[in-house]
């Protein structure tokens, strides 16, 4: 996927963003590049220390013995103070090479890095810590490195020992401990740090459970008044943690903005880079809005699912970046109806409703599965189904220009109030290895009102609710 200008994320300069806002910032990167030199063997490292001096004394244009890797190229961005951002990108986008420089434990080859406040970071696993150490003598060793004083370590390192958890391992060197137990130990130093900007590069996705949840907990807590840089594959992480997203791509900055837009750009060009360009339109967001019917009261329709709707009426996709795939099917309507089979723009939730996908073919399909994802408006996946496992030993396969759907009849979860929007797909294969002909971002949006849900993503629909006192 190539980049444009309005991909392009550029900073404003200090002098244009006021004069007291240089305060507000705590990360500032500007023309920020990073390039290595690679040499395919020994012997061009040595011609490259030696032979340039000789030519250039000879007065020969100096020879190049080694291939350039730019690893950065002109990174620009800034990051306030209080901002959580997430960074994502492929494998050898830039990623934790970026990180590295704004920490300072890797120079640039050129542009500037300014931080305000002091800066800690969990990097790679075991970074900054000596192997041969016990885990009481890292604690102390990467406290100093971070800035900490030994009396200031002292006071602190019952609370870091309490928050690591691993035991009698404290006093063992740090060699025989489990990747787990080498985040236990880094993070709970972090922790215990007092920092104003936290930057966090995939460590946790070696943690347990219940550990990472203790982390997530302690960086929702520390993002109400610190700055958190995260840097995760997990689109799901950012979307739920960020109120912004940088994409890395190649070494640039592809694409910087909120969450949900940045982290539906990046998903789409993965299966793109899998599986060429795309040959499938867009669908528009005001176009599935006008596919909803006025807003009725739901609040009395609990029971039974409509059949298969043949008169819905199919609609083509216009390209505005919110549909992609290879283009062997295309879906041609999406339907959330109610049991009566009118369509429905607003739940309460406990609705039966039904959810129909119209799909073509444009080639033949051995195994189609046909599913779907209710977001919400920061684009978390509240839940998901597809058909697969119901046709798993039945599959249904389908002859090109044929006309296929699916229906899910289901209970509308109960759903905090707000916006909820509706992705569909259309794949060929199976769970793990399948061709997408077609994924449709947002192909619907509806509503939730009146609602009970206070705290979490969706509430079960009760069918009672009884306390005893004995």
């Amino acid at each position: 996927m190539s980049s444009n200008n309005n991909d392009i994320y550029t900073p404003l300069p200090l002098e244009e963003e006021g004069a007291d806002s240089a305060d507000n910032i705590a990360i500032r990167v500007s023309n920020l590049s990073k390039h290595y030199e690679i040499y395919e063997s020994p012997r061009d490292r040595l011609k490259q220390f030696i032979l340039p001096r000789l030519q250039r004394f000879a007065g020969q244009q100096p020879g190049q013995y080694f291939r350039e890797f730019r690893a950065l190229r002109d990174v620009l961005f800034t990051v306030k103070k209080g901002e959580t951002v997430g960074i994502i990108g492929r494998n050898g986008s830039g990623k934790s090479t970026l990180l590295q420089m704004i920490c300072g434990t890797l120079n640039p080859t050129a542009g500037n890095i300014h931080t305000n406040g002091r800066v800690v970071a969990l990097l790679e696993l075991g970074s900054g810590f000596n192997p041969e150490f016990t885990g009481y003598e890292n604690v102390y060793m990467y406290a100093l490195i971070l800035g900490l004083t030994t009396q200031e370590i002292d006071a602190k390192y019952e609370d870091i020992i309490a928050f690591a958890d691993i035991g009698d391992f404290i006093e063992r060197p740090v060699k025989i401990y489990s990747s787990g137990m080498y985040v236990r130990l880094a993070f709970a130093v972090i922790a215990n740090m007092d920092a104003d900007v936290i930057i966090v590069d995939e460590a946790l996705s070696v943690g347990d459970a219940f550990f990472v949840q203790k982390c997530m907990r302690f960086l929702r807590k520390f993002i109400e008044h610190g700055t958190l840089v995260f840097v995760s594959h997990d689109t799901g992480a950012v979307l739920n943690l960020c109120d912004r997203a940088i994409w890395l791509h190649e070494g640039s900055v592809h694409k910087d903005g909120h969450p949900k837009e940045v982290t539906e750009a990046y998903l789409a060009n993965l299966y793109e880079a899998q599986q060429g360009a795309s040959a499938v339109a867009a669908v528009k967001q005001e176009q599935a809005l006008d596919r909803l019917a006025e807003p009725r009261d739901m609040r009395l329709d609990f029971i039974n699912s409509t059949p298969l709707r043949n008169d819905i009426e199919l609609f083509e996709f216009k390209d505005d970046g919110l549909s992609f795939g290879k283009g062997g099917a295309s879906i041609k309507a999406v339907t959330l109806l109610d049991n009566a089979g009118a369509p429905l723009s607003w739940v309460v939730g406990g609705e039966e409703v039904s959810l129909i996908i119209q799909c073509h073919a444009n080639e033949n399909l051995q195994n189609p599965i046909i599913g779907f994802s209710v977001k919400d408006r920061l684009g978390q996946s509240v839940f998901v189904d597809n058909t697969f496992l119901t046709y798993v030993d039945r599959p249904v396969p389908v002859a090109a220009a044929q006309m296929f759907a699916a229906e899910f009849s289901f209970r509308m979860p109960v759903m905090p109030v707000g916006d909820y929007s509706i992705s569909v797909a259309i794949a060929d294969g199976t769970q793990l290895e399948h061709i997408q002909h077609q994924w449709v971002n947002d192909a619907l949006i509806f509503k939730v009102h009146s609602s009970s849900v206070c705290h979490g993503l969706i509430g079960v629909p009760m069918k009672g609710i009884r306390m005893t006192v004995k």
